[in-house]
């Protein structure tokens, strides 16, 4: 401690030599500049050598300068006792002689090259109670272990000056003491720290979930409900949820199976005898629960994607009268992709064949809807009004017919009218056909039909049990025929469209409330043949798409038969009965022709696969379907005569 004092004792010392030394020179120079101003007048400006009394040397110390030996003056002819030329000595001369030699002299003077140093002003740190810290710099020297931290580099070897009217600075402990290298405390010594022990990744993972944890923020139950109801984050679930239930439902194959074993021949010829089996069942609990399925249509750009619309629920006033649900037969998920609904309950339903994103509906009100799945809306986005110049009965049917840049909406109903909307507007029918058969009275029609290709002749069933055709466009149009053959309301008519070898476009299949299917031809007045073998009302009926002679059916019994023609004419080739004591009163097929699809009247879609001995065709289906035609032809015309034979007996 008291070497520190000493120390410091001399370094004001030196400082205080410093200032003097300063304060002299600004004095001399204040002399030196007093007396070039004054050189001007004359005599005031010469140097006071003409005085005999005078020293250099004296004169010398007077201007602040260190007076010197002759020998660092005067060159080497000046060491000697120099003689004038008049032979006398220097130091002899008159005093206007020594002025003279003592300016020449003078400007032989050499000058030494003086070095400045400037240091930068001290940089004030401030410190809190709670850290110390250690001043870090560019100089690489802040950075050099010291072994005697008092004994500074810049207190040895550098030199401090100041500029005019700068303040000084006392150099204090805290200004050695920043200078420390890092982890050097002031006594010297080396600063021992705490050392974290090292963690795992789980303690990690740990840690930084504990960290997450206190920056989170709890919302108040206002602002999660506000969340919770505003319509991105609706639309976000409703999205994930579908993307997450597809993933779960999604039917992964046998990672199991075992190519190298033959096949077991007994399972093949089980699954080979099996015709008719059930799939799956498309149920909703909130949506289609005591609901009457009253249509189903397949779309033609997702062919998996399966439309049906629902009647009213009487057990749920509060729930909306109209339901159309979009179900995924691709996923094994039990909940439907889209859900609209509508005010009045729904009796037919049709994807737009050329807009997959568009499905429309018709009403019990007599009212055309549209909804479209990209808007996140579930009611309509546009719907007709109910005037006379549209439907006011119920409309049971829907066709979009046409091409991709001309197509119409087709729609009919029980008021006796035909309508041909456009997508763009259903504000109007673009056109309105009235349906009445020789100016009788309007047909309450009941189906429709197209034949394959066709937007001008069309087929529809009535109330009354008669079938009738007709033309949209020509010199004719409205109902051109009619064709008798049942005795009570026509449920439903279907027209073949399986292309093939032989053109089978002029047969359609009727069903009908008088327990019977009928087969037609645009060629005959009669039916070509009647199946009698159902117990109860028979609800659709409809061809297979890929098969020329299979056709399905479905009645009020809760069976589906399943019947191919060139095989028996009689029986149906394959029958399955719902567990439930449901009515089926819809059926379609699926575009692969090895799944049909029926609907019940208690808002349940039953999927059943088809064997494919039954539902894939051999290459001479065709033919012999033609010679079972001509069969069904010939025997019809001898029971026609043998009636009319007892009839006139």
């Amino acid at each position: 401690m008291a070497d520190r004092k000493a120390e410091l004792e001399r370094k004001r010392a030196k400082l205080n030599a410093l200032r003097e030394e300063k304060e002299r020179k600004k004095k001399e120079k204040e002399q030196l500049k007093g007396r070039g101003e004054n050189g001007g007048s004359g005599d005031g400006g010469s140097l006071p050598l003409s005085e005999p009394s005078i020293d250099v040397d004296e004169y010398l110390k007077s201007l602040g300068l260190q007076p010197q030996s002759d020998t660092s003056i005067f060159t080497d002819e000046d060491k000697s006792p120099a003689l004038a030329s008049d032979g006398s000595n220097l130091h002899g001369k008159s005093p206007a002689t020594k002025a003279e030699d003592f300016q020449r002299r003078v400007d032989r003077l050499t000058v030494s090259q003086v070095t400045q140093t400037n240091i930068p002003p001290h940089e004030v740190v401030a410190y809190a109670k709670e850290t110390q810290t250690v001043q870090s710099g560019p100089d690489h020297r802040d950075y050099e272990y010291n072994l005697n931290p008092g004994l500074e580099w810049d207190d040895e070897f550098a030199v401090l000056t100041f500029d005019d009217g700068q303040e000084e600075e006392s150099l204090s402990l805290d200004h050695r003491h920043s200078k420390l290298p890092p982890g050097i405390l002031r006594h010297g010594m080396p600063e021992v720290m705490e050392v974290t022990p090292a963690l795992t990744e789980g303690e990690k993972e740990i840690s930084k979930m504990k960290e997450e944890e206190k920056l989170k923020v709890e919302l108040s139950e206002d602002e999660k409900e506000a969340i919770a109801l505003s319509p991105d984050f609706q639309r976000f679930v409703l999205r994930a949820a579908k993307i997450m239930e597809r993933a779960i439902s999604q039917q992964l194959p046998d990672i199991l199976v075992d190519y190298a074993k033959s096949a077991d021949a007994e399972d093949e010829r089980e699954k080979s005898a099996t015709k008719l089996s059930l799939n799956r069942v498309f149920f909703d609990d909130k949506w289609s629960r005591n609901r009457c399925v009253t249509c189903l249509d397949w779309s033609s750009q997702y062919p998996e994607l399966l439309a049906a619309s629902y009647s009213h629920n009487a057990d749920a006033p509060n729930e909306p009268d109209g339901v159309c649900l979009i179900w995924n037969t691709k996923f094994s998920k039990t909940t439907p992709e889209f859900i609209f609904h509508c005010q009045s309950p729904l009796t037919a339903c049709t994807f737009a064949k050329f807009h997959p994103n568009l499905v429309l509906g018709g009403t019990y009100s007599g009212s055309i809807v549209l909804w479209d799945n990209r808007l996140e809306k579930r009611t309509p986005v546009q719907r007709s009004p109910l005037t006379t110049s549209a439907h006011t009965h119920p409309v049971y049917c829907l066709k979009v017919v046409g091409t991709q840049n001309s197509h119409n909406v087709i729609s009919i109903s029980t008021d006796g009218k035909l309508c041909s909307w456009s997508l763009d507007m259903l504000s109007q029918p673009q056109e309105t056909l009235d349906l009445a058969y020789r100016q009788g009275k309007p047909v309450a029609a009941t189906s429709l039909s197209f034949p394959p290709g066709g937007i001008n002749n069309f087929i529809v069933g009535s109330e009354d049990g008669t079938v009738y055709s007709g033309c949209r466009h020509g010199t004719k149009t409205g109902i051109l025929e009619a064709f008798d053959g049942h005795h009570a309301p026509v449920t439903g008519i279907h027209s073949h469209a399986v292309p093939g070898p032989v053109d089978f476009s002029n047969l359609y299949l009727t069903s009908s409330f008088d327990w019977t299917l009928k087969l037609w031809s645009l060629k005959e007045s009669k039916p070509l043949y009647s199946f009698d073998g159902s117990g109860d009302y028979v609800y659709d009926v409809a061809w297979s798409p890929i098969h020329p002679s299979v056709f399905a059916s479905v009645d009020g019994g809760g069976k589906l038969d399943l019947w191919n023609l060139n095989n028996d004419t009689e029986l149906p080739a394959a029958s399955a009965t719902v567990d439930d004591p449901v009515a089926l009163n819809r059926v379609s097929w699926t575009e692969s022709g090895l799944h049909v699809v029926v609907g019940d009247d208690m808002g349940k879609i039953w999927v059943y696969d088809v064997g494919e001995q039954l539902a894939i065709p051999r290459s001479d289906e065709w033919q012999k379907f033609s010679k079972t035609l001509t069969e069904l032809k010939y025997n019809q015309t001898t029971e026609d005569f043998d009636m009319s034979s007892n009839s006139s007996r």
